[in-house]
């Protein structure tokens, strides 16, 4: 990336330590850079708009607005132009997250990750990608499983048009947190290849980013190696 701009950051969290600790990593790789900081959502929401960022790193709870109403106003169905979100989360509030994949976050991310999974996940989401912490990913989407009873029938869940089987394996891995590294490594075939799959399988299921396709597979039992 040595010849491309820098990926420009807004961090958004209401603790001082957190965005600090946020902005000395980031800004710290070659790649990225923090172009602006919230402590609430409203302000979040502003600067968002204002500044154009290429990722947004959006808490959960924040002042003012939280990170869900922020998330679903930058990047939701009825936004025209969205923005890319990671909510960045912890434990305790994996419900809450769940309501975030349905307002258009592209990832999640617990706070305990580590800064390395941090810089992944927003070069991830920079180039349209997403990187869901694979605890996060099992853990949040069994809640989806729990819904079926209440989840939209069999034709609501029917593709456009049906999945092949590669297909079907790229949207297991998915389910599972894998990378699209991880997955070319799984199937033996090439990067461009998995990423010609997913856009095969977004068309496919209406889905706007990878964690919609995640949603799916667990809400029609495709996620097959859960316990």
């Amino acid at each position: 990336m040595n010849d491309r701009s820098p990926i420009r950051v807004l961090i958004a969290d209401d603790q001082d330590m957190v965005r600090t600790g946020f902005r000395f990593f980031l800004d710290a790789q070659p790649d990225i850079t923090v172009v602006a900081e919230a402590a609430d959502g409203e302000t979040a929401l502003r600067l968002a708009r204002e500044v154009r960022p290429d990722v947004c790193l959006l808490d959960i709870r924040m002042p003012k607005l939280d990170g869900l109403e922020a998330t679903r106003l930058l990047a939701g169905p009825g936004v025209a132009d969205p923005l890319r979100v990671v909510v960045v989360t912890t434990f305790d509030l994996d419900e809450y997250v769940y309501g975030a994949l349905r307002g258009g976050a592209c990832g999640f991310l617990l706070k305990d990750s580590g800064p390395t999974l941090l810089a992944e996940a927003v070069r991830a989401a920079a180039v349209g990608d997403s990187l869901v912490s694979p605890s996060v990913t099992v853990r949040l989407l069994k809640h989806v499983t729990a819904e079926r009873d209440t989840a939209p029938g069999p034709e609501a869940l029917r593709p456009r048009e049906p999945l092949t089987d590669r297909e079907l394996d790229v949207v297991r891995l998915v389910a599972l947190g894998h990378t699209n590294a991880e997955i070319a490594a799984s199937m033996f075939v090439s990067l461009s290849t998995v990423k010609t799959h997913l856009g095969s399988i977004q068309l496919k299921l209406a889905a706007r980013n990878r964690v919609e396709i995640a949603a799916w597979a667990w809400r029609t039992g495709h996620a097959d190696d859960r316990p």
